[in-house]
């Protein structure tokens, strides 16, 4: 008797009961995005719903802390990048340690910054803005969508890269700086690819190792990849540390599934999304990288 009543609890799988994913950013941005499209499939793998809650604040800093403070029962997981992830700890104090409070569960993509200039730039290509930078000390006007964000942070690693000192001017979001671009007021910047159709933006250089726009090259190309993996933007699912490992496992596993669902991936295209997955042990490896180089990158500022 005593075997048959332990057989519910014993065949019980995980997850027993809805997934929370928190994300510590605000609604209609492209985690919020990239987010319903995950959870629409990835309920069929798991046999559980996947229940997006946004918690937005403090720079990422209210979510984060939420999901460091949940139970590490891999019921809660967050839907984060690598800006909020790794470099938030070097330049503000946190009420939580990144690297100890959190385990990777997957990579399911990434974005890649863009340099853009006005269409009507003097400047053709990637070198023509170099070569200006080098001869005239701060006079290349540099706007970025907020301090230590997804542009500033390319931008001032690259700008590190070819010796060169641009004058940094902050704005209050993407849309901001574009608009600042467009009419003149600053000299580049950066933007994701779904923002270039249908603006007068001539993109000079792609982040990462392939350019997502015909005829651009890339920071691989042109020998800059340690730019690579600090500035491009990695959206990383994460769950507290100390979730059970074979409940990790389940979780890890169900993110690869998801990666090969033609219902998901479809509907990444649609986004105009990449489905360049890493999965959550390399991905940790990566985390590791990313704060060495930028607490540098933040020293060096």
């Amino acid at each position: 008797m005593v075997g048959l009543a332990a057989t519910p609890a014993t065949a019980q799988t995980f997850p027993e009961r809805p997934i929370t994913m928190i994300i510590p950013l605000g609604a209609g941005g492209s985690h919020d995005l990239n987010a319903r499209v995950i959870t629409s499939v990835l309920p069929g793998i798991l046999g559980q719903p996947v229940v997006v809650q946004l918690m937005p604040g403090a720079g990422g800093q209210t979510g984060t802390a939420a999901a460091a403070q949940a139970p590490a029962d891999g019921h809660t997981l967050i839907f984060t990048h690598n800006f909020i992830d790794q470099l938030q700890q070097f330049v503000t104090d946190l009420p939580y340690e990144p690297n100890e409070d959190f385990v990777s569960v997957a990579r399911p993509n990434t974005a890649q910054p863009i340099l853009v200039v006005r269409g009507d730039s003097p400047f053709a290509t990637f070198e023509d803005l170099v070569a200006h930078g080098r001869e005239n000390p701060g006079d290349l006007r540099f706007g970025h969508s907020g301090n230590w964000g997804a542009f500033m942070v390319p931008g001032l690693a690259l700008m590190q890269a070819v010796e060169v000192q641009p004058t940094l001017i902050p704005y209050q979001g993407g849309g901001p700086v574009i608009q600042a671009l467009l009419a003149g007021d600053i000299d580049f910047t950066f933007a994701f690819p779904s923002v270039l159709s249908g603006q007068d933006l001539r993109p000079l250089l792609a982040v990462g190792e392939t350019s997502p726009v015909e005829g651009v090259p890339t920071t691989d190309e042109l020998g800059y990849g340690d730019v690579s993996e600090i500035g491009i933007m990695h959206r990383v699912v994460l769950a507290p540390a100390g979730v059970p490992e074979d409940r990790l496992a389940v979780l890890r596993d169900a993110f690869s599934k998801l990666d090969e669902d033609p219902t998901y991936q479809t509907l990444m295209e649609r986004l105009g999304e990449n489905t360049d997955l890493m999965g959550g042990a390399e991905y940790d490896e990566v985390r590791g990288r990313q704060a060495e180089r930028y607490r540098a990158l933040v020293d060096s500022f």
